[in-house]
């Protein structure tokens, strides 16, 4: 639930929607999802200031939350 949630949105604002990969790597208690998007559209994900990410972030937590676990969105190249 988390990733579709983490791929969904970052589809929905970068131009390159099918470069867009999830990874996941789960813990016991936490996940690391790590975000590849297209080199062109890290700048969209990131957003001024980091806004962007940062409201990713804080609702992929929620539903992590929502799960019992913690996650951890990470942004590759």
């Amino acid at each position: 639930m988390m990733e579709d949630l983490l791929e969904y949105l970052a589809r929905a604002l970068v131009d390159n929607p099918d470069d867009v990969q999830v990874e996941v790597i789960e813990g016991e208690r936490s996940a690391i999802l790590q975000l590849r998007v297209h080199p062109d559209d890290i700048g969209k994900v990131i957003g001024k200031q980091g806004r962007i990410v940062q409201a990713m972030r804080t609702l992929v937590k929620a539903a992590a939350t929502k799960e019992g676990k913690n996650a951890i969105v990470e942004i590759l190249d």
